[in-house]
């Protein structure tokens, strides 16, 4: 049974209110002034708070400030409940951190709505994302106003190996989601070389740094494999960031899974010698391929691509791969790599 905390005054509207919630199967608490609203969402943890905006000890917005400062209450999703319809007070309320605004007089068929709705979207927030398709897609059903209709879905687009994704120079329309296959990153240098950015395999984003900054693409994206993309539109990405915190921070967590990756990826090149680079991006690589029924994947990755993804000449790649091929770190057949040894290359690393 969900838990609701009812903070309001007046005790003719806190009662009724309680009643129409107790009558749904919710347990209700409830709280005549914000001050106590406060203790008790500190001590009983609801699933759903309800609460007045015009209140003595403590208004609405006080509560929901002081909630929002404390772990154990920030993600508590938070409805304010008021006769104010004044604009003013709802974007001061949502710029706060509020979920929704119920207004009185309401109906108890719009009251229960509203919770409902918060509830659903809190338990999709703390739910595991599947990262596939589908998983995204019922993640997109539930984010927000304005993304896909119940029973809508964002289709997959087929992309041949070295088929380009998009360009240098252009403007974003699109988020990206890998739903098979790899794709590379990539810019050319004054020198007309290529330098490869990066490499995301299937359950993977793409694309959003540039959507986030509203600039335009500072590399190129090409298909490493024939792949399969989710395409997402760019005014509806930006819809789940901006209307909803919760959803925003739950998706921006989706999206930003590899940047710990992109950064121990820089330093990688910036300090480590050139068997040190050469053995992370083996290791980086082979992860891309790995998949749940291959423990030894093969590197199909051409000899010029892995030189620009650890940033080196092809030539002194070359060297260093015959190094290990040598010491028995990997091996190489029909100009595929196999990484023989992770444990000996992640070792070579400390």
């Amino acid at each position: 049974m969900k838990r609701i905390l009812l903070i309001e005054d007046n005790t003719e509207v806190r009662e009724n209110t309680a009643e129409i919630l107790e009558l749904s199967q919710y347990e209700v608490l409830t709280a005549e002034n914000g001050k106590i609203g406060v203790k008790l969402a500190l001590s009983a943890t609801p699933d759903l708070i309800i609460c007045d905006i015009m209140m003595p000890e403590m208004d609405g917005y006080g509560v929901l400030h002081a909630l929002s400062k404390n772990e154990t209450t920030a993600a508590i999703p938070f409805i304010f409940l008021t006769a104010k319809a004044d604009r003013t007070d709802f974007r001061k309320g949502m710029e706060m951190g509020a979920d929704d605004y119920i207004t009185k007089p309401f109906d108890d068929i719009e009251l229960l709505n509203a919770v409902e709705a918060r509830l659903k979207k809190s338990a999709m927030v703390r739910a595991d994302v599947p990262q596939t398709a589908e998983g995204i897609n019922e993640f997109l059903r539930h984010a927000g106003k304005g993304i896909t209709a119940e029973n809508e879905q964002y289709e997959t687009f087929e992309f041949k190996k070295k088929q380009e994704i998009y360009y240098y120079g252009k403007r974003p329309q699109y988020l990206y989601f890998v739903a098979k296959g790899k794709i590379k990153t990539f810019k050319i240098n004054d020198d007309g070389k290529e330098l490869i950015t990066a490499i995301y395999k299937e359950g993977e984003f793409f694309g959003y740094t540039t959507l986030l900054e509203d600039t335009t693409y500072q590399d190129t994206a090409e298909a490493l494999d024939d792949s399969e993309l989710l395409l997402i539109p760019k005014t509806e990405f930006l819809n789940v960031i901006g209307s909803d915190k919760m959803v925003a921070e739950k998706f921006i967590k989706l999206l930003a899974q590899n940047l710990i990756e992109k950064e121990e990826q820089l330093l990688n090149l910036a300090y480590n010698s050139l068997r040190k680079r050469i053995a992370n991006g083996l290791l980086q690589v082979n992860e891309k391929y790995k998949s749940d029924d291959n423990d030894k994947p093969k590197l199909e990755i051409s000899r010029e691509a892995l030189a620009q993804v650890v940033g080196t000449a092809t030539e002194s790649l070359i060297r260093i791969l015959s190094d290990f091929k040598s010491e028995k770190y990997i091996e190489i057949v029909g100009g595929k790599i196999y990484v023989l040894d992770e444990k000996k290359l992640k070792d070579l690393l400390n």
